[in-house]
């Protein structure tokens, strides 16, 4: 832990995990889906469910879809940001079963017709972890550039991303490897110590094999 661990986010309140955490989950899901989000169907579970509303954790992931950070003194009136940009949403409660009790569930649409689903968890002081991303499992915190790469479960993949990746003097801080089963789709999540650039990101796109590729930078 270091400073800013222990002093907690600089934030809008009241609640650092169902405030700010909920704004940051928000925000992680707003750059995940890349473009412009239509709409938005947003579940709670747990204590984001039964206390929530009191803590504005509804408006906070509204304001975090919209693009606004933890800070934003506009996270009160997300709603109301959110009918002026034509965002459509609904919030609505949901069991996900054994989960973290301050959980969301947020399936977006994008303007091109893109659906992105994650699966959230606000830990406390605005610390987040994303847990789920389109059906699979994944775990990472939203503190370092992440490169997502979903490809076929074959042999030589892994080698191809991250030599990319040492190419263009990318640094890998952690990784993670995750499949929905053997030879079907499987997932690479790379947490960076510095940004990946678009041209990186669109060349991985362009391999065959490579389904997807999505990015969250913290910046």
């Amino acid at each position: 832990m270091n400073l800013f661990d222990i002093i907690g986010p600089v934030m809008v309140g009241p609640s650092s995990s169902h405030t700010a955490g909920a704004a940051k989950i928000g925000n992680v899901c707003h750059k995940l889906m890349g473009e412009e989000i239509k709409k938005a169907d947003i579940y709670l579970h747990g204590s984001f469910a039964k206390t929530g509303k009191g803590h504005g954790t509804d408006k906070a992931l509204v304001a975090g879809l919209l693009g606004l950070d933890v800070d934003d003194i506009r996270i009160p009136e997300s709603f109301t940001i959110a009918k002026e940009q034509g965002l459509e949403f609904a919030i609505n409660t949901i069991d996900l079963g054994d989960v973290h009790p301050n959980s969301a569930k947020v399936v977006m649409q994008g303007v091109s017709g893109v659906v992105v689903t994650v699966v959230a968890a606000s830990l406390g002081g605005g610390r987040i972890e994303v847990c789920q991303l389109d059906g699979v499992d994944v775990s990472f915190s939203g503190e370092s550039p992440t490169l997502i790469v979903h490809n076929v479960d074959q042999p030589g993949y892994i080698t191809e991303v991250t030599s990319l990746l040492g190419k263009q003097g990318i640094n890998i801080a952690t990784m993670q490897l995750h499949r929905k089963n053997r030879g079907g789709e499987a997932v690479m999540v790379i947490e960076c110590d510095n940004e990946v650039p678009v041209e990186t990101r669109q060349e991985l796109e362009k391999q065959e094999g490579i389904m997807k590729v999505s990015y969250y930078s913290p910046r």
